[in-house]
């Protein structure tokens, strides 16, 4: 009895060795090894693994950039210029500098802009409303106000207005990660260069009913008149679909187009107010 007991934990032991042996000689065979820069370019990645840069996480990401061997096309929006700088040093390469960028709302549908005409009643998720119906105020387009894009942003850089019921972006804390405008089920939210001196110019509608069908939605709504195309002397506007859209790549910022707009859809972000040249030459006659 005895020798079989120390046979089998013999054998068994030869085996377990014999496995062993087998699997450090497989794993030396087909053991990957890694870049080392993999870990230098992480380390200077911010480590919010927001997926704005389109990778899974920071890890990720450089790995993309080590394989790849190059920058073009790669992105870390809340590292920044700077930041990828950093990552061309390590790399070797030379980072080409962007244009900061930003999330912006394109509707300006609040409470008293837009009424609401029935009650919503159910899971408090635009992705839920979205799926049931057009919206309190009729509008098929505009912001359903249930905040999916506040809980999806990782930088506590949105909060819903109580007065409006309109989603707010934090200026100095928005890193144009994208994550509010995946969780946006309108696609209200744009990524739009920042501008110079934080300013900006856009048409904040995204209906493509006819203008009065829109009007009886919201009054701020984009009616797709044109006025404000034929006002651009730079090609920067275009209308389609009874919507008018500014390119923030050809926009000079010069805001002809604001005054023109009847129904005051096009906005504009931090710009001063603009000077009554009327009252400063009467002014100056009376002096």
């Amino acid at each position: 009895m005895n020798e079989v007991v120390l046979y089998s934990v013999l054998s068994i032991g030869g085996l377990g060795t014999l496995a062993a042996i087998i699997l450090y000689f497989v794993a030396q065979r087909f053991k990957v090894i890694e870049d080392p820069r993999i870990d230098l370019v992480e380390e200077k990645l911010p480590a919010a693994n927001c997926g704005g840069c389109g990778y899974a996480g920071c890890r990720n990401f450089a790995e993309g950039i080590v394989k790849s061997g190059s920058l073009d096309g790669f992105s870390c929006p809340p590292g920044g210029s700077d930041m990828m700088k950093d990552i061309a040093e390590v790399m070797g390469l030379e980072a080409e500098e962007k244009d900061p960028m930003i999330a912006v709302v394109r509707c300006s549908g609040s409470k008293q802009e837009a009424p609401p005409k029935t009650r919503f009643q159910g899971l408090n998720t635009c992705a839920f409303a979205h799926s049931l119906y057009a919206g309190q105020s009729g509008c098929p387009y505009g912001c359903l106000g249930e905040g999916d894009c506040v809980v999806s942003c990782s930088f506590d850089a949105m909060y819903m207005d109580e007065n409006t019921n309109l989603p707010v972006i934090i200026d100095d804390k928005c890193v144009a990660c994208g994550a509010c405008v995946k969780a946006c089920p309108r696609s209200i939210i744009e990524i739009r260069k920042k501008g110079k001196k934080d300013r900006r110019i856009f048409v904040s509608c995204i209906n493509k009913e006819k203008g009065g069908i829109a009007k009886k939605s919201c009054k701020v709504a984009c009616i797709g008149c044109s006025k404000c195309l034929k006002e651009c002397k730079f090609e920067a506007i275009v209308v389609e679909n009874n919507l008018a859209y500014i390119d923030f790549d050809k926009c000079t910022l010069c805001r002809k187009c604001v005054p023109v707009c009847p129904t005051n859809a096009i906005q504009e972000v931090n710009f001063p107010p603009k000077k009554n040249r009327k009252k400063e030459e009467e002014k100056s006659t009376e002096n």
